[in-house]
């Protein structure tokens, strides 16, 4: 099979485009001939060691995937070869077959495109959990988005509206804010050249928000927690503008509010029976049209290096996704 490795940390344009032996699943694993793979932020990290997990040498990355079972392993039941599917199984995912343990595979229902698939499980598992598990959102408060139309950013727009809230969403050009309007933000703003906290202050009448979500890190991090409202919730994601901000915590104590971290991948491996609860929710609001990820843009495996250098240089709206 085609796989796309990595054989030595370091930036995109290191990775390598190979012929590799089939792999084989053992007990418990699930074999997936990949039909897309999600081109996502963490792919980025991975590749140069900088990332929480760390497969041994050569890898391919990939996180999440669509596709069907090829093969499966001794003890593995409920799946069978043709199953339509979609995984994470954290790494591997960059190439035309990959192994996933069986409770990282999630059936697929008819209906449901593979490309559209391997971009919704990371964002919107990741969302999810994030507005209900962590900061527990209520219908009528109000959710700052900040890199709204990235894939994750996207997510919370439409899930901060289905589960109530009045969402504000912040970017920093007025075509990716066009791009929240149409996934449902109520109010938008351009922080390339607005001021974050006077709009903030205006647009909540001078209140602040109740939740914050924070994908990007970097400067605007800083000016969002101080927007916050009495008992709010900051909700930390990730860090895609390459720089983990420095809080001063007085702000926590005169706002009277929470910084919370969100890591999904822990969340599944610490809490395995409540997360596949939340997952089973989520496709099924996939299923029924309630979501739907905006993939912008498709590549093929060949073209992985440029697709992970897009992603890492904040070219992208939406998600894209890698096609064998």
């Amino acid at each position: 099979m085609k796989a796309v490795l990595c054989r030595q940390y370091g930036p995109p344009g290191t990775l390598v485009f190979e012929e590799v032996p089939d792999p084989q699943p053992g007990p418990g694993q699930v074999l997936i001939d990949v039909r897309a793979a999600g081109v996502n932020f963490p792919d980025t990290l991975i590749i140069e060691n900088k990332y929480q997990l760390k497969p041994a040498l050569p890898f391919s990355p990939g996180a999440e995937v669509a596709g069907t079972v090829a093969a499966v392993g001794e003890g593995v039941q409920g799946l069978r070869p043709g199953d339509r599917v979609v995984a994470i199984p954290g790494y591997g995912g960059y190439a035309e077959k990959v192994l996933a343990p069986q409770a990282d595979v999630f059936p697929l229902p008819e209906g449901i495109g593979f490309e559209d698939a391997a971009a919704f499980l990371i964002a919107y598992g990741t969302t999810h959990y994030a507005l209900q598990e962590r900061a527990a959102i209520r219908p009528g408060e109000t959710l700052l988005v900040l890199g709204a139309a990235g894939g994750t950013g996207l997510s919370a727009v439409e899930l901060g509206k289905l589960l109530g809230a009045r969402v504000i969403a912040a970017a920093s050009s007025d075509e990716k804010l066009a791009l929240c309007r149409e996934h449902g933000a109520d109010e938008v703003i351009n922080y390339s050249h607005e001021d974050l906290r006077q709009r903030l202050k205006e647009l909540t009448g001078g209140r602040g928000v109740d939740v914050i979500y924070d994908p990007v890190g970097g400067p605007y991090s800083e000016p969002a927690l101080r927007s916050m409202a009495w008992n709010g919730r900051f909700l930390v994601i990730g860090f895609t503008a390459g720089e983990i901000p420095k809080i001063a915590l007085n702000l926590t104590l005169l706002k009277g509010c929470a910084i919370v971290g969100v890591w999904w991948g822990g969340f599944l491996r610490a809490e395995p029976q409540r997360a596949a609860a939340l997952t089973r929710e989520l496709v099924e609001w996939f299923r029924c049209g309630k979501v739907r990820p905006y993939v912008s843009k498709r590549y093929s495996l060949a073209q992985a290096a440029q697709a992970l250098e897009d992603v890492a240089q904040r070219r992208v709206t939406g998600k894209m996704v890698l096609v064998p």
